[in-house]
């Protein structure tokens, strides 16, 4: 049955209203929810398969997707460690993309790791536990950090996981996941970065998009490919609008659960300041990137990185300054107070929390404009040689009396440690340059008389105070090996100039820090006797905010209303070639210039193939790389970006517009078929080698 243009309005805009709010954990899915609203209930085979199926990258989300170890991300969360591999010219694997044709052309990528989570263990008793009546609100943190790590270290020991505390419901919960750890990742296929971020800048968050945005590594195990216990299937259906997808993937922050106040906070402080700094960053890259061709190579990647930055967090900020979204939120914690107020115990506790926090925030509005200039950011070494100092100074103090991270002997001895170790190669041109922007930059924002910019320029211009910082010889373990075993006497009689600068301004950075750690002592206590209080209100009914940890989060293939029409939930091939005609090659420098092995396949491939979608599912920053499932829990796609409508979403959740932006699994294929000749993977994501 054919249906009418009113009936499809009405089916479309049903599937808009049709969203899901929360990013869940393993421990506490929304099954009922599920059943309800899609007749679909995961087996606890289904939730495991594809928890162990899931890989953290770092700051984004991946996945297995052989028996033979190959695991997929996206191409700007694994753009990094291609550039990493890369090297001018014909080697510029960024700009010409790479294809591994077997397996001994695969490249190793040095440090790289991935993790997959083996293992979740609720910790909250114990580590409540160490709290003990009288003490600070300080104290009660660093007693919780110091039960996390003690335990931590205990169950590694056990069972030879890596493992990571996670804190839940702003303290709400204490959990530890424990990890196996890979460690030697090598580079299979990536494409150009002109079809991986098609659009460049100007589509980031935006739709339709048309990126071909996934990056294939291979995982090894003693020489050879590792044959993970589990791995996801390829799916060969794709989908369409109105089916059920999942998400599995490792969203990294959300702030849906702090106070009002808290919000204000970082709509009126802490986010303008952050963009500031890195509009000024962006600005002194790009023109680093444009004094020379391999500048640019150098830098592309940073550039691309802070853009993105720049574009998410002026969406948070666009949400903040929400009214109606505000005063909803006020609302609800309002109503949370109230409650809280009519039971005489959780009054006790956490009644006057809110309070302490918008307090506590008051007295730290100052500091987000102090650390912007306020820092040891503006040389490589310059941060060591603030380590060097207070590995030296803060372990003559009693144990007491030390800098937050210097205080327990262990602690100690992990910086003492890191004072010690080489240093990694770093570009020394781009160090150098960086350097004096940095100090013109101090030069032009405080006065003469600022103590940081007098301990820093020592009344010289910025060029000349660049130029007697960069003769250190502490690049040099040797010269920090003889600083520590000398103790003060040697740190006070030492003339290296960026040891200089560190022992004049490392009092200054530790006063900060002071402020900073009880400010956030006081945030971290309160906030988390607000979350007990709402536990024993509310229960687990919510889900707790984004913190790295592996969640999933659900959602149907939907249009969302966008500029007084619908948008489409798929895009085409036949509108990536589309729109880099329309274009042309010289826009916003080639940004919708589609590589050469593109131009020349457009005959090849299937035009009609999907290429990229948009589903209502609940995502924040770090989701990059999240396999998408269907119900039999398939690979049908990567999530790659949300719209620009989702970013809002780091303070809370507008289901009607908020939409995750996702790779198609068809798109993947054909690619790999038609335009790069990479039968063989195919071969291998299928399962047929």
């Amino acid at each position: 049955m054919r249906l009418r243009p009113a009936l499809l309005a009405a089916f479309a805009l049903a599937l808009v209203a049709r969203a899901d709010e929360g990013m869940w954990t393993f421990d506490n899915l929304p099954l009922k929810t599920l059943k309800e609203k899609y007749g679909f209930q995961p087996s606890q085979d289904w939730l495991e398969h594809v928890r162990l199926s899931a890989l953290s990258f770092g700051g984004g989300s991946g996945s297995f997707v052989s028996r033979d170890g190959l695991a997929i991300t996206n191409h700007h969360v694994g753009r990094g460690w291609v550039q990493s591999v890369s090297g001018p010219g014909e080697k510029d694997f960024i700009k010409h993309g790479f294809l591994a044709r077997t397996r001994d052309q695969e490249l190793k990528i040095p440090g790289a790791t991935l993790r997959t989570l083996m293992a979740m263990e609720n910790v909250t008793e114990a580590v409540n536990a160490a709290v003990k009546p009288g003490m600070s609100a300080a104290q009660a943190t660093e007693a919780r950090q110091n039960a996390l790590k003690g335990l931590r270290e205990a169950r590694g020991k056990a069972t030879g996981l890596a493992y990571s505390p996670v804190t839940l419901y702003q303290g709400g919960e204490f959990w530890l996941y424990g990890y196996k750890v890979h460690r030697d990742i090598r580079l299979v296929m990536a494409p150009e970065t002109g079809i991986a971020a098609f659009g460049g800048d100007p589509d980031n968050f935006t739709y339709p998009r048309h990126d071909l945005d996934f990056t294939l590594f291979r995982v090894y195990e003693d020489g050879k490919p590792y044959q993970p216990a589990h791995h996801l299937t390829w799916g060969t259906e794709g989908v369409k609008l109105g089916d059920l997808t999942f998400v599995v993937g490792h969203p990294g922050s959300t702030q849906r659960l702090i106070t009002h106040a808290q919000m204000l906070h970082a709509r009126d402080t802490t986010l303008p300041a952050r963009l500031a700094s890195l509009e000024t960053m962006r600005q002194q890259m790009k023109a680093f990137a444009a004094q020379s061709d391999e500048h640019a190579r150098q830098v592309n990647t940073r550039i691309y990185g802070i853009e993105n930055s720049l574009k998410a967090l002026s969406g948070y900020l666009r949400g903040l300054k929400d009214v109606e979204a505000l005063k909803g939120i006020q609302q609800r914690e309002q109503e949370l107070q109230a409650k809280v107020a009519t039971d005489p115990k959780l009054q006790a506790e956490a009644g006057g929390s809110w309070k302490a926090i918008a307090q506590a925030l008051a007295q730290t509005r100052d500091l987000a404009f102090e650390t912007r200039y306020v820092s040891a950011r503006y040389s490589s070494l310059l941060p060591v040689a603030v380590n060097l100092v207070r590995v030296i100074e803060e372990g003559a103090k009693p144990e007491a009396q030390r800098l937050k991270g210097y205080r327990a002997e262990t602690e100690l001895k992990t910086m003492r440690e890191a004072a010690l170790r080489p240093l990694r190669a770093g570009n020394a041109e781009l160090d150098g340059f960086m350097l004096r922007k940095g100090l013109e930059e101090v030069e032009q924002a405080l006065p003469a008389a600022h103590p940081f910019r007098k301990a820093l320029l020592e009344g010289r211009s910025a060029e000349e105070a660049a130029k007697a910082l960069e003769t250190s010889k502490l690049a040099d373990p040797e010269v920090r090996r003889a600083l520590i075993e000398g103790g003060a006497k040697a740190l006070a009689a030492c003339e290296d100039p960026i040891v200089r600068v560190a022992r004049r301004i490392a009092p200054m950075l530790a006063a900060q820090a002071r402020r900073q750690e009880a400010a956030e002592a006081t945030v971290a206590e309160h906030g988390a006797r607000i979350a007990r209080a709402r536990f024993a209100v509310y229960g687990k009914s919510q889900y707790p905010d984004a913190t790295g940890s592996l969640r999933l989060t659900f959602g149907p293939v939907a249009t969302y209303p966008a500029n007084g029409t619908l948008q489409q939930p798929f895009t085409t091939f036949h509108g990536l070639y589309d729109r880099a005609l329309a274009w042309g090659p010289e826009a916003e420098r080639g940004a919708w210039s589609l590589p050469q092995r593109w131009v020349e396949a457009k005959e090849k491939v299937n035009l009609s193939t999907p290429f990229n979608f948009v589903h209502a599912v609940d995502i924040i920053g770090g989701n990059s790389g999240s396999p998408v499932l269907n119900a039999k829990g398939e690979f049908v796609g990567i999530i790659f970006d949300g719209n620009i409508e989702m970013l809002p979403g780091n303070f809370y959740y507008d289901g009607k517009v908020n939409r995750g932006v996702t790779l198609d699994a068809r798109a993947i294929r054909e690619a790999l078929e038609k335009v790069y000749d990479a039968g063989f993977l195919v071969d291998e994501l299928l399962g047929k080698r």
